[in-house]
């Protein structure tokens, strides 16, 4: 995921979870153009170019949604710092293997953020709950509902770094590149949709 997200998630949650709206598209292909760009960038050339064109793309997107919004998404920082460090790591040293690992520490990341936003020393209130309400102040779920949530996405953010290991260090490198795209990008998109239709479920409406 950006990686988690990312790319992630790879991962937003702008989204809206009510079973009769749609996930914005634009801003869906918004949170993974640096991705996408990595994409292409490596189809037509090599992955040093594709790590290049992505700090760039990373660069953009920050730039792009501060000129939009006036204000800085902390998801798109840490992925850029990530990005900024092993994509440097991969240039400087010449060695793939940082560019690849950077999706699984951004989703670790999150997941580490995710959980500790449980506890009291961090305000105890779930930070998918903080993200989700920011957006959208009907939305209401019952405490414990917001603590299963929060820890689904722990357990994805976890999974989807696992699984960007596995597919780096048993597969070509051909193979990550699209499974970075099209696997992240599936699995992530199928976990939005699965995340919508069980808060409908359960959400207060006001």
């Amino acid at each position: 995921m950006s990686h988690y997200v990312p790319a992630a998630v790879h991962i937003r949650f702008r989204y809206h979870w009510r079973p009769s709206s749609t996930v914005p598209g634009m801003q869906l292909l918004f949170d993974f153009l640096p991705v996408i760009a990595f994409f292409v960038a490596y189809k037509l050339a090599d992955i040093y170019v594709a790590t290049f064109v992505i700090i760039i793309a990373t660069i953009l997107q920050v730039s792009i949604y501060w000129l939009r919004t006036r204000r800085f998404n902390p998801m798109h920082l840490v992925t850029a710092g990530l990005v900024l460090v092993f994509g440097g790591l991969t240039l400087a040293i010449h060695d793939p293997v940082f560019i690849m690992w950077k999706p699984t520490i951004v989703d670790w990341l999150f997941a580490v953020a995710f959980l500790a936003s449980q506890w009291q020393a961090f305000g105890g209130r779930p930070l998918v709950q903080r993200l989700m309400t920011s957006t959208d102040a009907t939305l209401s779920l019952p405490a414990a509902t917001w603590r299963r949530l929060n820890l689904a996405w722990v357990v994805f953010f976890l999974l989807m770094g696992a699984a960007n290991v596995a597919v780096f260090q048993n597969f070509d490198e051909s193979t990550w590149v699209n499974f970075k795209l099209f696997g992240m990008l599936g699995l992530t998109f199928v976990f939005i949709i699965a995340q919508g239709l069980w808060i409908a479920s359960r959400a207060r409406i006001p």
